[in-house]
């Protein structure tokens, strides 16, 4: 629409003579979108009222966490000397879109007003970031001019950065905008088309690519036709996945690949000690190759996160595989759990799904590893800053490593430990209990002898593994009916009341391993959850003694030191 009034507008109110008015002394008119501006005498009054002002409204979107909320990218062109100012809580990289969108409009051979250009982004009490704002400030300007049919504006939400040539270039967030797209009903997503299969991946919507802004142009003005992208993507889900490694691969090492089976069947969080390369590290990464492949809403939700943080890999528009994490020790509390003015995720949430492994647990800060209790529990982190709180989904699999001691080889067969009981000590202190307590699996990795390293036999293959843990799965899938739960490792006090009954030669077990490990109540809970996993790798439906006393066993940092 166009909506104006007649201050600073010269008239002819006679003949022969000319007077500038300095003040509107009419209201604002609205005229129709298509209508040009034009001089027209009101016939009741024999003056002139003049459309000097032209608002443009084109729908984008702004990322909170992982969901997305609609913005309107407002144009107005009025009389002014020329200047370009950007409100609504813009960011520097917003601020700085008027020299990209005037570049990019030149060199696409569309002139740029010599006006007063004002952009409005609202709402205006969100903080607004990053380059996706400058395809639709574009347009608007452009609709302004009479350059773009306004009406079919209305149907698109639109996102994209220009680049001075007027190439529109890839931007982050598209998934989480798609879907509110879908959500809010309109015709379709306008989206670089380096982003086109990512934004495809939502279902029912159309998706226009485009690749140069004078295309958007011509496309927009009937001129020129894009073919849409339609569909989505479940079947990069549907078939299994070649990893670079194996489980096979894995020489000896018999109990901690048991308990790396548990650990994967129940989705129990798992901490491996044991001395220099006895094979922690090797281990660790091999988990994500027997877990179960991902779903297709498993798939959806951790690209929504990727694409948020912008490290989705654009040659494959969806996360199919489950995420490994591996942060280096020297990771913030804002890198680990996310963070920033506007929050973004962290690496606990870039391991959703998958697996966030901690190497050398104890050099990691201890604000750092304390920051974790929460995510462990609850499966979500939630950010707040003075102007917004973010939520962000952390259900990962935990799996850390650490040496038994400061020099590496207490209770190693080959090596003397010079370590003293106290430095021991101090050394497990800096993990502290709390956190153990979450960690369901302690399992010591031992190192080799010869004979174990150079065999010429190998173990099984991940496949092999991965099937067992996927009928484990299924069980306790069938067991919480679908329900938040999901996994052993997740149930609630109700549940495991309800799922987990030991019978006397088993509580007298638990009851013995409480009194001389002195095991919390969130240790002791966790020991039957294991239990229960165990028991249903041997398709048995209630816990025996057996399942109970292998559960014990994985609790060995909660013996004493000396």
């Amino acid at each position: 629409m166009y909506s104006g009034c007649c201050r600073g507008a010269f008239h002819t109110s006679g003949p022969g003579k000319t007077e500038a008015e300095s003040a509107c002394k009419f209201p604002f008119i609205l005229y129709d979108a298509l209508t040009p501006p034009k001089c027209r005498r009101n016939q009741r009054n024999d003056v002139c009222e003049q459309v000097c002002s032209v608002i443009v409204k084109v729908l984008s979107s702004a990322v909170v966490g992982i969901d997305s909320f609609p913005v309107d990218v407002e144009v107005d062109i009025s009389r002014g000397l020329p200047q370009f100012s950007t409100v609504g809580l813009p960011d520097t990289a917003v601020k700085e879109s008027r020299d990209r969108i005037k570049a990019a409009m030149k060199n696409s051979g569309y002139p740029f007003p010599e006006n007063r250009v004002t952009v409005n982004l609202a709402p205006a009490d969100i903080r607004k970031e990053g380059t996706g704002f400058d395809l639709p400030i574009a347009l608007g300007i452009l609709a302004a001019e009479g350059l773009v049919e306004r009406d079919r504006l209305r149907d698109f939400l639109v996102t994209g950065e220009l680049s001075l040539d007027g190439r529109v270039k890839g931007v982050q967030g598209v998934l989480p905008s798609a879907f509110m797209a879908r959500a809010q009903k309109l015709g379709g997503l306008i989206v670089p088309a380096e982003n086109a299969g990512e934004a495809a991946l939502v279902q029912g919507l159309e998706v226009i690519p485009v690749g140069f802004l004078s295309d958007l142009v011509d496309f927009l003005n009937g001129a020129k036709e894009i073919p849409a992208v339609t569909g989505g993507a479940e079947a990069a889900c549907g078939s299994a996945r070649a990893y670079p490694v194996d489980f096979s691969e894995i020489q000896g090492q018999q109990q901690a690949r048991r308990a790396m089976e548990v650990a994967a069947a129940g989705g129990h969080n798992i901490l491996l000690t044991g001395p220099p390369g006895s094979g922690k590290t090797m281990l660790a990464q091999r988990i994500p190759t027997i877990l179960p492949e991902l779903s297709f809403e498993e798939a959806l939700e951790t690209t929504k996160i990727y694409s948020v943080a912008g490290l989705l890999d654009r040659r494959e528009a969806i996360v199919a595989t489950r995420p490994f994490r591996a942060p280096h020790h020297t990771v913030s509390d804002a890198g680990l759990v996310g963070g920033g003015h506007t929050p973004k995720p962290g690496e606990i949430s870039l391991a959703h799904n998958g697996v966030l492994f901690l190497d050398e647990l104890p050099e990691f800060k201890r604000n750092v590893l304390e920051v974790l209790r929460q995510p462990l529990e609850d499966g979500q982190v939630t950010i707040t800053r003075s102007v917004i709180t973010a939520t962000f989904p952390s259900r990962f699999m935990l799996v850390a490593a650490m040496n038994p001691c400061p020099c590496g080889y207490l209770a190693d067969a080959r090596k003397t430990c010079r370590c003293s009981s106290q430095q021991v000590r101090q050394y497990r202190s800096k993990v502290s209990g709390p956190l153990l307590d979450r960690i369901d699996i302690h399992v010591e990795v031992p190192s080799l002898p010869y004979r174990e390293l150079a065999g010429s036999g190998r173990g099984e293959s991940s496949a092999a593994v991965r099937g067992r843990v996927q009928t484990a799965r299924a069980i306790q899938q069938r067991r919480f009916s679908g329900g938040p739960a999901g996994l052993n490792a997740r149930m609630t006090g109700r549940q495991l009341k309800e799922f987990c009954p030991v019978g006397e030669e088993s509580r007298e077990l638990l009851e013995m391993a409480v009194d001389r490990l002195g095991l919390s109540a969130r240790a002791y809970t966790r020991v039957l959850k294991v239990a229960r996993t165990i028991a249903d790798l041997e398709g048995e439906a209630t816990i025996g003694p057996g399942h109970v006393a292998e559960a014990i066993q994985y609790r060995a940092l909660d013996r004493s030191v000396v």
